[in-house]
């Protein structure tokens, strides 16, 4: 196992800050080199083919998320199971959740293909999009959800590997699949003038090739979550614990969708101008959020492997940690991004409008957006003990329930009826879950840990 064992990470012992930042610092790489995937495209799509096309692609964001974040919480499933029987040095219940994974990624990624290529421009109508960018965005999308399966067994696999502590393979695979994403969208865009097909095309390229990688390391691997291809099944015990925790991950997930398709909506109302800059906006802001989503991720499989490890004592401290490292990171890089703001924006269009429609969006959201980095850390926290349901009642009634009452009232009164009121209704609501969850994190803590293990010397 000494091949493997340099990139796993035993994370119920030693220092818990270090191994933290050495397990998010990869992960966050990684995920900005997937986020780049889709900036790639917007920035092709906005210098080479223009505003409506730029909506086209932009505009697609919350319905993609709609329709694959129940799978993708089913990874979350995945990843908690992998990290507690890892922590647990339980071998068999190991081996059975990896291949009961792998198998949810495939069905995962065949349902999602024909969901998505069938309905897509039907829940674009809906969204109220622009007609203008309608055929273009519907276009752009069946073909993108023709990639389902790849996208699902990346992440899938991805999190089989977050889970014993290797986020460094992942992001190197995401490295060599960004560089062809870039060179082929350029490629098809601007030599071949596909529009917004090349840059669909491009993404299921490049999403193959990271699948591809990560599914070789896993049938290559000489450690316990080795995949064997033969003994690829559904394992029940496993898949029900799986369920368990990511459902109510996944379901989130989707009902956040929701309400972003809600939001969605209002701002398409404001015209073509408006859904552009507020594109590019979002595009940026995703780098910020994604740098915070990596101390998520680290906090669920920290406290998850410590679980399963008995090491109840760490987790008070993972949770300070986690907490301390996402508010620096994105108080920091959301001040950062506003201030190169128009320089930035300036990347993705030459409209003057559109980048002054963007920074209006820019100076409310990544001003506050820490607070998103802190609601998800608790989140990530609450999971990895055991709890999923809590986090994701609190996630929709503080967060979404929060945006659409929004909507509803304070965005209907005449005096508010603005694109930055909109905005403001996500700072609202990230302040107002995270508090909610630190405080069920205080009240469920000590029902979950048992009350002859509280205490273990030389862990404090």
């Amino acid at each position: 196992m000494a091949t493997d064992r340099k990139y796993e990470m035993n994370m119920s012992e030693g220092s818990i800050l270090p191994k933290l930042l050495k397990f998010a610092i990869p992960l966050m790489l990684s995920s900005i080199l997937q986020l780049m995937f889709n900036a790639a495209d917007v920035i092709v799509v906005g210098r080479f083919a223009g505003d409506n096309s730029l909506a086209a692609v932009g505009c697609t964001g919350s319905l993609v998320n709609l329709l694959i974040n129940l799978f993708i919480g089913l990874s979350v499933g995945t990843n908690v199971m992998t990290a507690r029987h890892y922590g647990a040095k339980q071998k068999a219940e190991l081996h059975n959740t990896v291949h009961t994974s792998i198998m949810i990624a495939i069905y995962g990624g065949i349902i999602l293909t024909i969901v998505g290529t069938v309905f897509t421009k039907g829940i674009l109508e809906l969204m109220g999009t622009p007609e203008p960018v309608l055929p273009l965005a519907a276009l752009y999308l069946r073909i993108y959800f023709i990639g389902m399966l790849p996208n699902m067994l990346y992440n899938f696999g991805s999190a089989i590997l977050r889970a014993v502590g290797d986020t460094k393979r992942p992001m190197y695979y995401l490295m060599l699949a960004g560089i062809v994403n870039v060179v082929l969208n350029l490629l098809f865009v601007i030599v071949l003038k596909m529009d917004v097909a090349g840059v669909a095309l491009a993404t299921i390229i490049s999403q193959t090739i990271s699948a591809t990688l990560v599914i070789k390391c896993l049938i290559r691997s000489n450690s316990q979550i080795k995949l064997v291809i033969k003994e690829l099944k559904i394992d029940k015990r496993e898949l029900k614990n799986i369920v368990r925790i990511g459902i109510p991950a996944g379901l989130q997930g989707c009902i956040f969708s929701l309400s972003n398709v809600v939001i969605q909506s209002s701002i398409n109302s404001f015209g073509e101008t408006v859904v552009s800059g507020s594109s590019a906006c979002s595009n940026l802001e995703g780098f910020v959020y994604v740098a915070m989503n990596s101390f998520h991720h680290a906090a669920l499989a920290f406290v998850s492997q410590n679980m399963g490890a008995g090491k109840y004592t760490r987790i008070r401290r993972i949770m300070m940690c986690a907490i301390i490292c996402v508010t620096v990171t994105g108080i920091m890089l959301g001040q950062l991004e506003l201030f190169f703001g128009e320089n930035l924006l300036g990347i993705y269009t030459t409209s003057p409008d559109v980048i002054s429609a963007g920074m209006a969006r820019m100076r409310i959201i990544d001003a506050t957006y820490f607070l998103c980095g802190l609601m998800d850390v608790m989140v990530g926290i609450l999971r990895g003990i055991g709890y999923s349901v809590m986090p994701m009642i609190v996630s929709l009634l503080g967060a979404c329930g929060t945006r659409l009452l929004w909507i509803a009232t304070v965005f209907q009164i005449e005096q508010y009826h603005r694109v930055e009121t909109v905005y403001i209704s996500y700072t609202f609501s990230w302040l107002l879950t995270f508090a909610t969850h630190f405080i069920c994190f205080l009240i469920v803590f000590r029902k979950a840990v048992p009350k002859e293990d509280a205490v273990r010397p030389g862990e404090i």
